[in-house]
Order: structure tokens, then sequence, then C-alpha cells
């Protein structure tokens, strides 16, 4: 790769890392030298180090990454508690429930279990990306299902599925069904 190519390269690797990402990893990934990942670091800093940018370049001890010049703290904070802050809602938090418990699932089994429709929450799901398609069941008119994403997981500090708390006993299929867990050993 050209040196131009490889900046590109670099610039793209530590927006993508979020919360940064070591020397020597980079380094390592796109195969340079020492003297050009020092050209690629300077290079970063003269072109996002600037008052007319309102994204800084920062390299610790740790990791090199970017970050929101703090002169625009509040109008980031702004945009993203706003998004951050809307908590689903129940039929979201019920529907996403039923899906992480019998994954994959299709739209009709979720608004059986749930007894009303479930569109929105489905596509509420969707558009947090909380939940996936997961591809056609094998039965007549072929629906989609769903299953939950690594987001998820993340949103909900699990390391896998079987993280899950335990279900007692199956869900009613009704109005007044009840959720009941069993108590986790940390309880």
């Amino acid at each position: 790769m050209t040196m131009e190519q490889n900046l590109c390269a670099a610039e793209a690797v530590i927006f993508a890392s979020g919360d940064g990402i070591s020397t020597q990893k980079l380094k390592e990934v796109l195969e340079l030298d020492l003297k050009q990942l020092q050209y690629i670091l300077e290079t970063l800093s003269e072109k996002y180090n600037r008052p007319e940018s309102g994204i800084r370049f920062v390299k610790n001890t740790e990791a090199v990454f970017f970050t929101t010049d703090t002169e625009y703290a509040d109008y980031v904070y702004k945009a993203l508690s706003q998004k951050r802050n809307a908590p689903l809602s129940n039929a979201a938090m019920e529907t996403l429930a039923i899906i992480a418990y019998n994954q994959p699932v299709s739209r009709a089994f979720i608004e059986q279990v749930r007894g009303v429709d479930s569109t929105s929450s489905v596509q509420t799901l969707l558009n947090r990306n909380l939940i996936e398609e997961a591809g056609r069941l094998d039965i007549p008119g072929k629906p989609i299902s769903y299953r939950t994403t690594p987001v998820f997981l993340r949103s909900f500090s699990l390391e896998g599925l079987e993280q899950l708390p335990k279900i007692k006993s199956s869900i009613p299929v009704n109005e007044n069904y009840q959720l009941d867990l069993e108590e986790s050993e940390d309880a």
C-alpha cells in the first residue's frame, strides 16, 4: 500500500475501534514499520487537532482514538442522550423476552403469546438492532423468524443466552401471563 492508503486505513481502523487501538496492534494490522507508524500518527494529529475540527485525535500510553472536541460536548451529549434515554416500552420488552427465550420465532408466535399485534414492537427492536431476521421458518407461508443480536447481549450485559434468568414454568398463553423467574444465586 502507498503511504496515503496506509494513512486512510489507519484512520478507518482507529475510527472503527471506538474506544481505541494500541499503537502496537495498529502497526501489526497495517504491517507498518516504526517510522511509517510515527508518520501516520503525526499526520492524524495535525489533521484533527486543529481549531477548525470538531474531532480530536488522541494518543495516550495505551491507545490511539478519536474523540470530540470538548467545546462541542453539550451538543454531543444532547444528541446522544435523546437516543439513549428513550426506554423500551413494556410491549417491546415483552416481545424481546419472548424472542430471547424462544428464538428463532415468527411474529405470529410472538402475537400468540402476547395476544396482541406486535408489528410495532418487532419494528422497534429491529430499528434498535436488538433483534434481527434469522431466515424463514420451514412452515406454511415461510414466515420470517427473528433472533437476538450481539447488541442485545451487550445491552443486557450478557456473555451469551445461557445467562438469561431461568424460567420455572412455561409461559401460559393468555392475557394474564406472568414470567416467573427463578432467583439467581447472586440474589
